[in-house]
């Protein structure tokens, strides 16, 4: 799909449970954000997880904690609109619904690398290309799949420059390195739940939020 007369800059969209948002997170979105010139990242916070339990226990408070998180950085936004849809939060319909909403404008779904290898288990995983371009946030040591259904899927979409994510509003992927900070989002639950200090792992503001709550204890 082309675009001649684009709305705005390409949107990133960085999904998670962000239980909790951490450093990792931020860095990743932050240069993929300039590697890509970006216009904006919306943050997805996933109400309920089809991979996981649900966590109703903490569903508002990790909605507060990422716009903590995001506070002082003006081309980064919180978007709950998972939160407002009943039901699993599947990606694909996430997609579906900012195409609605930006139907001229490039989306970029940002994904690590471990995510983007478990994509074949993902609902109607075939369908996201169709919504938005996939941007992998690549890891050392990772090795990028050359057969099998991603494999075929990456063959045929893969771009290697990121003008070209610019140029066409969906159905590209494209690996770029990022910096790896290695924060663990459930290391970092484990040692919560045994009381230790999350101080220089996740942002001031959102250690605030875990410390007041005690949404981990």
């Amino acid at each position: 799909m082309r675009s001649t007369t684009a709305a705005s800059g390409p949107l990133g969209v960085l999904g998670g449970t962000f239980d909790p948002i951490h450093f990792g997170h931020l860095r990743t979105a932050l240069e993929l954000l300039d590697v890509l010139a970006l216009e904006e990242v919306k943050f997805v916070p996933c109400r309920e997880p089809p991979h996981r339990d649900a966590l109703p226990e903490r569903g508002e408070v990790r909605l507060e904690m990422v716009s903590a998180a995001l506070e002082g950085e003006p081309r980064f936004s919180v978007d709950a609109r998972e939160y407002r849809r009943s039901g699993p939060s599947y990606t694909v319909d996430t997609l579906a619904s900012l195409r609605d909403e930006h139907p001229s404008r490039s989306l970029c779904l940002l994904l690590g690398m471990d995510a983007f290898l478990g994509l074949p288990k993902w609902h109607r995983w075939t369908e996201l290309l169709a919504f938005a371009h996939i941007v992998v946030a690549h890891r050392p040591g990772w090795i990028l799949p050359a057969d099998g259904p991603l494999g075929d899927v990456l063959a045929a979409h893969r771009v290697l420059t990121s003008e070209e994510l610019h140029a066409d509003l969906c159905g590209r992927i494209f690996v770029t390195p990022v910096t790896q900070l290695e924060i663990s989002a459930s290391q970092l639950r484990r040692a919560l739940a045994q009381g230790s200090d999350p101080k220089y792992l996740v942002p001031d503001s959102v250690r605030e939020i875990i410390l007041r709550s005690g949404c981990y204890q």
